[in-house]
């Protein structure tokens, strides 16, 4: 799980990225991330809304599994990016971990994150 330092809440912070960042699709989730140069580290929030699934128990393990793949990624982060991960399908609550782990490697390497 990525500690609290990591982690952004907020309607300001979620709207500096959708206005600033840049955006990176993929087939179950896309990736906003912007450039944050008031920040020493990056921070990532996770948003997995009703549509994907009704069940609050499904989309808390998305969110859990997809914060615990960010941290193990943590290292190769190095600049101060905010970064908004948009789930939009529900197999990712079942998909295996090293599929995820790909997935999500897959889009920071395209964003040019990692």
């Amino acid at each position: 799980m990525v500690s609290g330092e990591h982690r952004f809440h907020g309607l300001s912070s979620f709207r500096f990225v959708r206005s600033k960042g840049r955006v990176v699709r993929g087939q179950y989730f896309a990736t906003r991330y912007a450039l944050n140069s008031r920040r020493k580290t990056y921070r990532v929030s996770i948003v997995v809304s009703k549509k994907v699934s009704k069940s609050a128990v499904v989309r808390n393990r998305i969110r859990r599994r997809l914060y615990e793949v960010v941290r193990q990624q943590e290292a190769s982060i190095v600049k101060p990016f905010d970064i908004a991960i948009m789930v939009y399908a529900e197999e990712l609550a079942n998909m295996s971990a090293k599929d995820l782990l790909n997935q999500v490697e897959k889009q920071l390497k395209t964003a040019g994150i990692i």
